[in-house]
């Protein structure tokens, strides 16, 4: 499997049962019904992935208005196996990050990754993120149990100004 068109679309009532199955089978963590139900209203913030018109993959992301700060959390993006490697997950997060730079209000876009899962970790580098913390038993029931921020900065807050200059 080389070739092939990737493209994204909506994620709707008729759909979201995809968006589930696909999550149980990608995902080692759980999502409860409050999940999908914000996924239906948050529009282009979360879409499905098609590689020649079969759903392989989905990004979800909500607005986090955290810390003084306006910022885009990713809550999923991923990819069913036998389809990485074929810049699919790139699709997706050119997919977040042009809607940061088209918005233009916010300051940082954001995730949790297992801190063993080096993959995930080295394709959001090569984006500009950066682990700029570490939780301690972030998930429940998944091992290891630790987290890792990534985050990409558009911006950075008074308060970071005010650390980069000390």
């Amino acid at each position: 499997m080389t070739r092939g068109h990737t493209e994204l679309g909506d994620i709707t009532p008729h759909n979201i049962k995809q968006l589930k199955l696909l999550n149980q089978v990608v995902f080692p963590v759980t999502y409860n019904d409050k999940f999908y139900k914000d996924v239906l209203e948050v529009g282009e913030l979360a879409k499905l992935a098609y590689f020649n018109d079969i759903v392989v993959g989905a990004v979800c992301c909500r607005i986090d208005t955290s810390d003084n700060q306006r910022r885009l959390y990713i809550m999923t993006l991923g990819c069913l196996a036998p389809y990485r490697r074929l810049h699919i997950g790139t699709v997706m997060l050119k997919h977040v990050l042009k809607i940061c730079e088209e918005d233009a209000n916010f300051d940082n876009v954001f995730l949790h990754v297992q801190v063993n899962n080096d993959g995930a970790i080295k394709f959001y580098e090569k984006f500009g993120f950066k682990i700029v913390e570490e939780k301690k038993n972030y998930y429940k029931r998944i091992e290891p149990a630790d987290a890792y921020v990534l985050q990409k900065t558009f911006r950075e807050s008074g308060e970071q100004k005010a650390m980069a200059k000390n």
